[in-house]
């Protein structure tokens, strides 16, 4: 879709949804009222955010996570087969607000809608929801959403594949002060275990040029720090024409006045390069923190996990990182009860681990998705499993410990983000390298990036003073 009709398609359906939406209000005399409620992962989290601008252009009002809003969209994640049963779980529950609310509608939407067994499951047994979508078509909201209220019937509108990428949806961001930044979507890797690339396609990158565009627009708007998303950010430009590589794309955003501070996730470790590590380096403004999914750290289940990397290569990443960047926090993704991992597999795992000496890891008992590779392989029993996992988790919690509190004592600079949910007389913030921290100061601070002294290592916490 060319430029000026993709802009002209936007206009046109967040007028009509304005023009539907005041209708409603006179209907139930009041403003309609909406939820979007995400699951899963940071891209989920962006994506809910421009569903949340085209419903708050539309008219609607945001009622936060309350699923008694009129309007309750669902953003799924399907990368594990919980998060579908939360989302049929949480389904039943709007069933019974929907009875007492005539007019309350419900979406369901991203990775899981992907999934043709999915949707024959909501239509058979979820009759009650009113519209589904899916990944590659997000940007047909707006008119999605005046078509559904506009009928009684339930909308399915699934996408085999994308068809390019669409600038300029509105956003409505959670924080004033920071924000992610689509840089691509997609995934090539194929992992043997990952439903991903199935229901997020092929990667494609957007324009260097549009990304820049849309940081300095957020710069401007008083956005200090930006988090660059992708489902393996280290091979963005890969599929441009004499493009950027990522690590060329940091050094562009580098410039962009009023941003202080650059995330970015995920990194598949295959693609991690010497040039993006001297970039994180030699940079004042890029996080030191790099999340670096493992798996495992056997190398017999990495290649069958297709992975493309051994467990070596993998430590030899993490070294040069700590080497080059002393202070820097690497954590990290590991999968337990791959099929047909041994014992002898696992204590890979927790010999890796230990070298590794992760701040932290995300554990994962591993979970059957259809149509994988992995789904048709010989499994591991259950009970095998949570034996195994119970002892990685431990050497996990051991070495986190013995890395967390290697910063007390020292002035380092956070960025107060919100009002402590336990203490009012509290701020709570992150550092550079993403620990959070506690520490006394007036709500007039938040979005601003403070020197504090770290006092006291609580775990995976820290209690500090502004200096």
């Amino acid at each position: 879709m060319a430029e000026n009709d993709q802009q002209a398609f936007l206009e046109e359906y967040l007028e009509k949804g304005k023009h539907l939406v005041e209708d409603l209000q006179q209907k139930l005399g009041r403003k309609p009222t909406c939820s979007v409620i995400t699951f899963g992962c940071q891209m989920n989290a962006r994506d809910s955010e421009k569903l949340r601008g085209v419903l708050l252009a539309m008219g609607y009002e945001d009622l936060g996570e309350n699923e008694e809003a009129d309007f309750v969209v669902y953003n799924t994640c399907t990368v594990r087969d919980n998060a579908n049963q939360r989302v049929y779980g949480r389904l039943g529950g709007l069933q019974g607000y929907k009875k007492k609310n005539p007019h309350m509608r419900i979406a369901l939407c991203g990775c899981m809608m992907q999934e043709e067994e999915v949707i024959e499951k909501i239509k058979k047994s979820y009759r009650f929801v009113d519209l589904i979508f899916g990944t590659h078509n997000l940007y047909t909201f707006p008119r999605l959403v005046c078509d559904m209220l506009e009928s009684d019937r339930m909308i399915v509108s699934i996408w085999k594949e994308e068809k390019g990428i669409i600038e300029d949806l509105p956003v409505s961001r959670k924080y004033p002060f920071k924000s992610g930044v689509n840089i691509m979507f997609g995934c090539n890797n194929f992992c043997s275990y990952c439903i991903v690339p199935y229901v997020r396609g092929r990667e494609r990158s957007r324009d260097a040029k549009d990304i820049i565009r849309e940081i300095e627009t957020l710069s401007a708007g008083g956005v200090k720090e930006v988090m660059l998303l992708g489902q393996n950010v280290n091979s963005y430009g890969n599929d441009l024409q004499g493009g950027l590589s990522f690590p060329q794309l940091l050094q562009e955003v580098e410039k962009v006045e009023g941003i202080e501070r650059i995330r970015f996730m995920s990194s598949h470790p295959k693609d991690l390069s010497d040039e993006l590590i001297d970039v994180m380096a030699n940079s004042s403004k890029i996080c030191r923190h790099m999340h670096l999914a493992m798996q495992s750290g056997s190398t017999r289940i990495l290649e069958k996990m297709n992975r493309r990397y051994t467990k070596e290569q993998y430590l030899g990443l993490v070294k040069k990182l700590r080497d080059r960047i002393p202070d820097i926090a690497i954590t990290t993704d590991i999968i337990v009860g791959f099929p047909g991992e041994e014992l002898s597999d696992v204590q890979e795992t927790i010999d890796a681990v230990k070298t590794a000496a992760f701040d932290n890891a995300f554990t994962f008992i591993y979970s059957i998705r259809s149509n994988t590779p992995a789904a048709a392989m010989e499994q591991v029993p259950e009970e095998i499993k949570k034996k195994h996992f119970d002892m990685v988790l431990a050497a996990v919690q051991e070495t986190a410990r013995s890395m967390a509190d290697r910063f007390t004592g020292r002035t380092m600079d956070v960025l107060a983000e919100q009002v402590n949910e336990q203490d009012s007389s509290l701020l709570t913030g992150r550092l550079s390298n993403n620990t959070t921290v506690h520490f006394p100061g007036d709500p007039s601070l938040i979005g601003q990036i403070l020197p504090v002294k770290l006092t006291e290592c609580k775990g995976f916490y820290y209690l500090g003073e502004r200096v």
